[in-house]
């Protein structure tokens, strides 16, 4: 039977040869990125200044587009994100730009005309005709850009030379 010294003696050992491996591992490794950065000639101040911020392409992110606007109870000092059901100490305010916290807090919209043509369904599109964004230079028909192609240029690949200036 074993004992809980023997047992902790056996850890201890096991953890040893464990730490020499890691560190044998780490030795060649080391060893690796040291020639990569003398052949291409890098130094670490080369490695700490790349950031990794090269332009990406491809469409952003939901996580690049969510704004930072939080909203915070001054009576109790609770907070909101602004995402998802409201908590009933905002629900009901008309003006929630007075529960706003940072600097990012969203601008008080223009009322009248111009604000109604802003509003949107709840897809997030504008209602109502578009304007059109490609013109056909033969027939002279046009399309908005929403909704399917039109045959005159569903087939085409680059419909820059289609655009509306």
């Amino acid at each position: 039977m074993s004992t809980l010294e023997s047992i902790q003696a056996r850890i201890e050992a096991l953890q040893a040869k464990a730490d020499a491996l890691i560190a044998k591992k780490s030795e060649s490794v080391l060893q690796k990125i040291h020639e990569l950065m003398s052949s291409h000639g890098l130094t670490v101040s080369d490695i700490e200044q790349y950031s990794g911020t090269r332009k990406k392409t491809g469409r952003p992110t939901a996580a690049k587009k969510q704004s930072t606007v939080a909203y915070q109870d001054p009576k109790t000092g609770a907070t909101w994100s602004g995402r998802g059901r409201a908590p009933g100490w905002i629900a009901n305010a008309k003006d929630r730009s007075k529960f706003a916290v940072g600097a990012s807090a969203p601008a008080k919209k223009a009322k009248g005309k111009a604000q109604a043509t802003v509003k949107r369904n709840g897809k997030g599109q504008p209602r109502g005709p578009q304007p059109a964004l490609y013109r056909d230079p033969q027939s002279g028909a046009t399309w908005s850009g929403r909704g399917r192609a039109p045959a005159w240029l569903a087939s085409i690949e680059d419909r820059t030379p289609f655009l509306i200036a």
